[in-house]
């Protein structure tokens, strides 16, 4: 009698199961990087992938019949967990199901999407970790003083579709407001749309474009980039990816660290720990990206003072 009850002890744990889904393509080095850095936070806590936790990953494109199809695939695989990037990823989710526990990464206003309660108190199945706060709207401007004085117009690149793209539209116009600068919206719904809008707000002079981050601005970014060199348009950018591949300037958190840290919530919930306790957290490290080749055919000379405070220079 004593023999069996001594093996079942014996058994190990059963494997925990992760789901991830991802808001960018399969072979975009950005999504990868943000994909290793969340496996290297599991494996500093002791989890080994294949052996204590088995992990399903989707990737979505933030094409959003392809982030619905995947939501619902991930669900019906049973995880424990799921991982998602971006909003569209979490209100696919949530449109799902309220219960099963979710850490986000790279989410611009989960309280404005209705993803949680607060940020100190998320209140349901989500928490995790938030790319967006008010006051980038105004450094994004306050950029344009610095590296075009003469910009009195700007046109915000977004995704109309993401509510991501409205939340971050307009602290954006409050700031050009207060700056005297002249704000529009340019939607990102496909390439042609870009160019053609781009064409337009550049036959006028004193412009400059601001690049919101979204899954869809990395889509087409080498059409924005293509779009401001050939129009010879300053333009912030939020993603270091988009000044090491050819834009002006960029300025934002560091992405990369929010997956790993999102492997921490999700040790911590897999160990018995509720969303609806753990606060949504704030970027807390931020980079500066300048391409000077950029800069030199829009025919800017960059103050020095901002060469001297960027994270990296590209030449």
């Amino acid at each position: 009698m004593a023999w069996p009850l001594a093996a079942r002890a014996q058994q190990p744990e059963r494997p925990r199961r992760i789901g991830i889904l991802m808001n960018r393509a399969p072979d975009n080095p950005e999504g990868q990087d943000r994909l290793a850095a969340f496996h290297q936070g599991l494996q500093g806590l002791g989890w080994r992938i294949g052996h204590n936790v088995r992990i399903d990953t989707r990737w979505t494109e933030d094409n959003a019949d392809q982030t619905l199809k995947h939501a619902a695939g991930l669900i019906a695989l049973t995880p424990d967990i799921i991982l998602a990037s971006g909003t569209l990823a979490v209100t696919a989710l949530q449109n799902i199901s309220r219960t099963l526990p979710i850490v986000f990464a790279s989410v611009a206003d989960p309280v404005g999407a209705g993803i949680v309660d607060s940020l100190a108190h998320p209140g349901g199945n989500a928490t995790g970790f938030m790319i967006y706060e008010y006051n980038l709207a105004a450094k994004y401007l306050e950029l344009f003083k610095e590296i075009a004085p003469r910009v009195m117009r700007v046109a915000i690149i977004r995704n109309a579709a993401n509510p991501a793209g409205v939340v971050q539209f307009a602290p954006l116009q409050n700031a050009a407001q207060s700056l005297g600068v002249q704000a529009s919206p340019i939607n990102v719904r496909d390439a042609r749309e870009i160019e053609r809008s781009v064409e337009a707000f550049a036959r006028s002079p004193n412009g400059g474009l601001v690049v919101t981050q979204s899954a869809s601005a990395t889509v087409y970014r080498e059409v924005i980039i293509a779009a401001a060199a050939r129009h010879k348009l300053p333009a912030v950018y939020a993603l270091r990816y988009d000044a090491t591949g050819g834009g002006l300037i960029s300025y934002g958190p560091v992405i990369v660290d929010q997956f790993r840290q999102a492997a921490a919530y999700v040790d911590r919930i897999l160990k018995g720990e509720s969303p609806a306790n753990l606060p949504v957290q704030a970027p807390t490290r931020y980079e500066t990206v300048i391409n000077l080749k950029t800069a030199k055919a829009l025919g800017l000379t960059l103050p020095d003072s901002l060469l001297a405070r960027a994270d990296e220079v590209i030449e």
